[in-house]
């Protein structure tokens, strides 16, 4: 599967970027682990059914004509993804704070309480159903940016900007970011389970383990990505990671292609 990053550079601000599966009915089944990570993750798959239970995603075709949106926000251990075969499928991966220019409050709200087939737009399915029509992937791509710009609203969240700001590049600890910006720890841990849907703990630590996978793709000394992102020693580390994988770092890049958009470790 082909990661496509995002082309119109008002987009590029708010949405990374997608990728397509497309139906195919002599292709066997396709299992793989997908890994934590900050995006809010659109996935839009037309006939076919979703269920989640406990840490695995069964994805199977439908008897009827449907489309089906799930949305991901937040998950800190390794995710199992099953189709039983290829579907017409549609995945977004929209940055921090992304989703908020497009869908309401109230929308996102709701995404905590209900992942699976879940209705962003009145017009959503209608326009899914007839970019799945189109036979050619340019057209796929131009109809699908056009249509994310339709719904772009442009909000202010210019303190949750500073606040990720804080917490990516910052080796000071939530309570004393708190302090450095005059809010209480708790203020900003309801922050950002408002409008990231995760702590900072749990945001923080996702984005080091997704620094050090991008940095090994160039720098092969772990101890080095290691102490650039911040991390304690060695032991901090690998704790974090080993709750990301489920595995060891050395485990975990020996078996995974780091060098693809998509880090899944298929199975």
């Amino acid at each position: 599967m082909v990661f496509y990053r995002t082309r119109n550079k008002i987009l590029q601000k708010y949405l990374e970027g997608y990728y397509f599966l497309d139906e195919d009915e002599h292709l066997n089944t396709i299992r793989y682990k997908t890994f934590p990570n900050n995006y809010s993750i659109v996935s839009v798959s037309r006939n076919a059914e979703a269920h989640y239970d406990n840490g695995k995603i069964m994805i199977s075709t439908s008897a009827v004509q449907k489309m089906n949106t799930d949305i991901f926000l937040r998950y800190t251990e390794p995710i199992e993804v099953v189709y039983e075969k290829a579907i017409d499928e549609i995945t977004f991966y929209f940055k921090p704070l992304g989703i908020h220019h497009f869908i309401s409050e109230s929308n996102f709200t709701l995404v905590h309480k209900r992942l699976m087939n879940f209705t962003i737009f009145p017009d959503f399915n209608e326009k899914m159903f007839k970019i799945f029509d189109l036979n050619d992937r340019e057209e796929q791509i131009e109809a699908i940016e056009n249509y994310w710009l339709s719904k772009l609203q442009v909000k202010d969240f210019s303190l949750m900007e500073k606040l990720l700001f804080e917490i990516e590049t910052s080796d000071l600890k939530i309570d004393e970011i708190a302090q450095k910006l005059q809010f209480s720890r708790q203020y900003i841990n309801k922050l950002f389970l408002k409008h990231i849907g995760k702590s900072p703990t749990e945001y923080r630590k996702i984005h080091r383990f997704r620094n050090v996978i991008k940095q090994v793709k160039e720098v092969k000394n772990l101890r080095e990505v290691t102490l650039d992102n911040l991390f304690y020693d060695q032991s901090h580390f690998h704790k974090d990671f080993k709750g990301f994988t489920k595995s060891s770092p050395s485990s975990f890049f020996k078996n995974v292609d780091t060098q693809k958009e998509n880090v899944w470790l298929f199975i």
